[in-house]
């Protein structure tokens, strides 16, 4: 038995079996139902949205022998030689072969005959926009006045060369990209139909790699299968797509996670040894955090993978945000980078170095005169108050507030700080905290920050803790509520503690 690619396999019979494109269907469908029919419809979109498809779908509307519907019965001989492509009352026109206006005004010389089997004679003219302005010309005129037998079909991957007084005598739809998770999940059904063992995640794959195009996915998964020997697995998928491995990414971001700038090096180092697409490396980062704040925001959009829902929980919104729009920047710049390894070495770097904190609230103060200053004695003695007081922002703040106060004497100040936040460690930074201080004490201060091992009690460590204890008590509080606790009865449902801001 002759096989037959998935693209040609699947392609959609009718409107229901269309992925995508919800607003064009909803609209034709209302029009054929209700009989308000044009002489003249125009497709536009990127290349394998289903602009040809719905041509034919539509031809099929128009032509079915159990009359104009928005469901056509696929079954009498009308919509099967449609299907089979030698329908003669639906004529096809590759407008890129066929660009001379004499190639046009000897398709348009039959207009005037009645169709042979139909109810319409239908001229379907794929990549429109190629015609010269000679078969414009010739084509305009039949547009104008054509007869009630003919209806145009008309597709284009760019509607801007078409001159506006074709547009003007057009019905215009505008298809649109087919969404990642549509092309999933299409993909999913079509493998479960055809029995063919799939991960998740490749298909995912896929569908990014296919760009909004339907077309596109379907023959990616036909080089997968093959590929994959029939069973399309996420690793395989990605070395074929030219992808790096997940894991890879997912060690970067493990590294990040624990601010780890020795490992997050050493990861880098390792992939440079294969020789990889920095620029697609910097892609799978960027929508791997995608994923990642999706899964944080709406945890039930999609389905994760148990390493993304992991990272969810670890990162804070604010870090996969600011991770994100570093990812972008680093993206545009990384051509301007010495080398494609350097530049994107910089991009992890500067991710962990510019790591949010929420500032701790500040008391407003008035600075006294220098005679009227007061004593050093009066100052605060935990880090905590002292750092409140500080007029400090930006990598400065994020600095300081990593630190714990070890000495404290009359004119000198000594910090800890953890090993690892080392790389948030700068003297420019450390100058800055000391002229804080300065300023706040009103007195000449040294300031020393030293390394080390010993886990500290910080300022970012307490927000933190202050953090998850209004989120305990406000998830005690709602648990504890009798309404939610009736909704719970009735729906038998349970609740998610991640959907819970403490604010």
């Amino acid at each position: 038995m002759t096989h037959q690619v998935l693209a040609r396999k699947w392609r959609p019979r009718t409107f229901q079996e269309m992925v995508g494109q919800e607003h064009i269907l909803r609209m034709l469908t209302h029009a054929l139902d209700s009989q308000r029919l044009h002489h003249a419809y125009l497709f536009t979109g990127t290349r394998g949205v289903g602009k040809t498809t719905l041509g034919r779908i539509l031809a099929k509307c128009l032509n079915c022998e159990t009359g104009i519907t928005s469901t056509p019965c696929n079954t009498c001989s009308i919509c099967k030689a449609i299907d089979a492509g030698n329908c003669l009352d639906l004529i096809e026109v590759d407008a890129a072969s066929r660009t001379k206006v004499e190639d046009t005004r000897e398709l348009l010389d039959n207009v005037q005959y009645a169709p042979t089997q139909g109810r319409y004679k239908i001229y379907l003219i794929d990549e429109v926009h190629m015609l010269s302005n000679h078969s414009f010309n010739a084509l305009l005129k039949t547009l104008e006045e054509p007869p009630a037998h003919v209806k145009f079909l008309l597709a284009t991957t760019d509607p801007k060369r078409l001159p506006i007084t074709i547009l003007s005598r057009c019905l215009q739809f505008n298809l649109r990209h087919v969404p990642i998770e549509k092309i999933t999940q299409h993909l999913a059904h079509i493998c479960t139909t055809e029995n063919i063992v799939f991960e998740i995640a490749a298909l995912q794959s896929l569908a990014q790699a296919a760009d909004g195009s339907m077309r596109d996915a379907l023959s990616l998964l036909d080089q997968a299968i093959a590929f994959c020997a029939g069973n399309v697995k996420s690793t395989e998928t990605r070395m074929m797509l030219g992808c790096m491995d997940q894991d890879v990414i997912f060690h970067l971001l493990d590294a990040l996670a624990k601010s780890n700038g020795s490992q997050l090096l050493t990861e880098i180092t390792e992939l440079a040894q294969h020789g990889p697409d920095f620029n697609q490396v910097l892609e799978d980062v960027l929508s791997t955090l995608h994923q990642i704040s999706i899964a944080q925001i709406v945890p039930d959009a999609r389905a994760y993978s148990e390493q993304i829902q992991q990272f969810a929980k670890t990162f804070s919104a604010e870090d996969i945000q600011l991770y994100y729009q570093i990812g972008l920047i680093g993206r545009r710049d990384l051509p301007f980078a010495p080398s494609a390894h350097q530049g994107f070495e910089m991009m992890m770097l500067r991710m962990l170095a510019f790591h949010p904190v929420v500032a701790p609230q500040t008391q407003n103060t008035v600075s006294a005169a220098p005679s009227q200053a007061a004593p050093v004695a009066s100052a605060p003695l935990t880090w905590t108050e002292i750092l409140s007081k500080l007029p400090l922002s930006g990598m400065a703040l994020a600095l300081a507030s990593h630190c714990a106060l070890t000495r404290l004497s009359d004119h000198k100040i000594e910090l800890s700080l953890e090993a690892k936040h080392e790389s948030l460690l700068n003297k420019k930074l450390v100058e800055r905290i000391e002229q804080a201080l300065i300023q706040h004490l009103n007195k000449s201060i040294q300031l020393e920050i030293k390394i080390t091992k010993t886990e500290l009690n910080t300022p970012a460590q307490q927000q933190g803790e202050k953090q998850a204890k209004r989120h305990a008590d406000a998830t005690t509080l709602i648990q504890n509520n009798p309404q939610v606790q009736k909704i719970m009865d009735v729906f038998e449902a349970t609740l998610d503690p991640n959907s819970i801001t403490a604010v």
